[in-house]
């Protein structure tokens, strides 16, 4: 059996939310397998486990770029919250999503090859990069984009500078852009329950499974309380079938609907989803100070 850390309990706790001594039992139970563990608590304790497990840790921010129909959506990480406020990232992340959008690179290799010049950087942007990662004192990365062209029309939503949302639509720019700011809010996955990936469908399936076998019910109830756990997480997950943020008496389908508006396609990029933090152990870190002072005396 796999031995079960304090910091593995730490990092379980602040994914989750959970109680320490409920994180223990579940890491023990995965036999240290943390997503197995996390699982475990997600089945125990219902959503609020799910919820504090897409806390973000990684800092940075999230760009945008629209010209006509064809537009970008870039996200660059940087170590700290100090640096997303420095004029000269920001320049250099907004000109990085404008790059995307009008020369189409391939990866980000691609696109730190493009030609900018700023803060007496250049000739290139990973040429910028350096130079600023040098002048400031801090790593920083082109992490993800997206490019969008096509015949749909584009509207884009910053929350600050750590959401951002593209949308691709027909119709009203306005309902268009609240659509933008409802992603934002409520972060759905897809656009329809159809378009929801069968992973996350399968993941859901087997905590309800779980969940509901606990219940000690008939098989045939517990098949019908599975599937409509399933049914209920597709509606919570799906854009269209979502309340609307602003109107929660009718879903967002039905706004764009008396809107004559039809929404094509949607990005949503939150700085650092899926990055984790390095968690300095200060009490290894005090220990190996005070080891390394005693040797040196």
């Amino acid at each position: 059996m796999a031995a079960i850390t304090a910091s593995m309990v730490g990092e379980l706790r602040a994914k989750t939310d959970a109680p320490m001594m409920e994180c223990k039992k579940a890491l023990t139970e995965a036999d240290g397998d943390m997503a197995r563990a996390e699982e475990i608590l997600r089945v125990k304790l219902g959503n609020k486990a799910g919820k504090a497990a897409s806390r973000i840790t990684a800092e940075g921010v999230v760009a945008s770029h629209i010209e006509g129909t064809t537009g970008s959506l870039i996200e660059i990480n940087c170590e700290t919250d100090f640096v997303t406020k420095n004029d000269s990232f920001l320049a250099m992340a907004k000109a990085a999503a404008e790059l995307v959008a009008k020369n189409n690179p391939a990866d980000v290799a691609a696109l730190g090859a493009l030609p900018h010049s700023q803060d007496g950087f250049g000739p290139t942007l990973e040429d910028v990069r350096k130079g600023l990662v040098g002048k400031i004192g801090e790593n920083m990365s082109f992490r993800r984009f997206k490019r969008f062209a096509g015949s749909n029309k584009l509207v884009s939503y910053l929350h600050g500078t750590r959401i951002g949302v593209m949308v691709e639509f027909e119709g009203d720019e306005v309902a268009a852009k609240d659509v933008a700011m409802h992603v934002a809010a409520m972060k759905p996955v897809a656009l329809s329950s159809a378009e929801v990936s069968a992973d996350l469908v399968d993941k859901e399936r087997s905590i309800a499974q779980q969940k509901a076998a606990e219940s000690g019910k008939p098989a045939d109830i517990v098949a019908k309380m599975v599937e409509g756990s399933v049914q209920k997480y597709l509606k919570e997950v799906s854009l269209l079938n979502q309340a609307f943020v602003k109107n929660d008496k009718q879903t967002v389908e039905q706004m764009l609907k008396a809107a004559n508006t039809t929404v094509k396609g949607f990005t949503l990029y939150v700085v650092g989803e899926g990055i984790e933090k390095k968690v300095d152990d200060f009490a290894a870190e005090v220990a190996a100070q005070v080891a390394a002072a005693r040797q040196g005396a």
